[in-house]
């Protein structure tokens, strides 16, 4: 059958969070339409029967997308793959993020005053007017 699961149970994180990701992007695609056709139609059926088509079509791509073999294995080994991720704790990330922020705040100290130094150095050879 078509719409059968493949795999079931393996890479269910993976695929679920793909499938939910591919129907919203279907619900937005489908509620442009639904926009572009209001101001142009008086018909209850492209008004929405076009929208809500666009929705269910996308829902059925997904649902096949994420249920071929091809990607569902690929879903599957990237599952596997992200639980083998040694993940930093919530000390090291704030840790390192200090770090990230005070170095680029050292690093901007640093450029302002070398940009000063330039700056008074041109001034002084006349190669810069000094701005008020």
């Amino acid at each position: 059958m078509a719409l059968e699961i493949y795999k079931r149970g393996q890479g269910k994180y993976t695929r679920s969070i793909t499938f939910v990701g591919g129907v919203l992007i279907a619900a937005l695609i489908g509620r442009f339409v639904w926009q572009q056709v209001v101001p142009v139609s008086d018909s209850l059926w492209l008004i929405y029967g076009v929208p809500v088509a666009v929705f269910v079509g996308g829902g059925v791509l997904m649902f096949w997308i994420v249920n071929r073999p091809r990607s569902a294995d690929f879903m599957i080994a990237t599952e596997g793959e992200m639980k083998k991720v040694s993940w930093s704790s919530k000390k090291e990330v704030i840790g390192g993020t200090k770090v990230v922020i005070a170095t680029t705040l050292l690093l901007a100290v640093l450029l302002w005053a070398v940009d000063l130094a330039f700056s008074l150095f041109f001034q002084k050879i006349n190669v810069l007017e000094a701005s008020n």
